[in-house]
């Protein structure tokens, strides 16, 4: 039985991920990966498309990662300033959520950060830290300050 090299263009399971060269029996190849467009077979040029492909996903990735460093410096070198509703103790009605962190940040930096990536759960008045995730290795740490209103 003869075996060939394909490229898969989507996981497969049992197979592989996406991108990854798996060699298979020329049956399943033909019959199953090549005809329901889930593979392709390794060509030198297939395989040099991938290569490029991965160069521009790699350079993106540091652009990407650059930018979120950028961001990270900026962030850290401000405080910001929520004014919030709280009892006599100093106690606030609710929380400070990521929601409204996300919507000061973008009232007074001007920088839309999805509340996603925003860790926070104050409950008192006074300063605070609240942490964002910008790239998978990139965290900022931002000091945040509750007032009373």
């Amino acid at each position: 039985m003869a075996k060939i090299q394909v490229i898969l263009l989507e996981d497969v399971a049992g197979q592989g991920r996406k991108g990854e060269i798996v060699t298979v029996s020329d049956g399943y190849a033909h019959n199953f990966l090549l005809k329901g467009k889930k593979g392709v077979l390794a060509t030198p040029e297939e395989l040099q498309k991938i290569e490029n492909r991965k160069k521009k996903e790699a350079k993106k990735q540091e652009e990407e990662r650059n930018k979120s460093l950028e961001l990270k410096k900026l962030l850290e070198s401000k405080v910001l300033d929520i004014p919030v509703k709280a009892g006599e103790n100093g106690k606030l009605f609710g929380a400070i959520t990521s929601k409204e962190i996300a919507s000061q940040i973008k009232e007074e930096l001007g920088l839309d950060i999805d509340k996603k990536k925003i860790e926070a759960n104050i409950k008192n008045l006074g300063p605070d830290e609240v942490h964002i995730k910008l790239f998978t290795d990139v965290k900022a740490v931002i000091k945040v300050n509750v007032i009373a209103k």
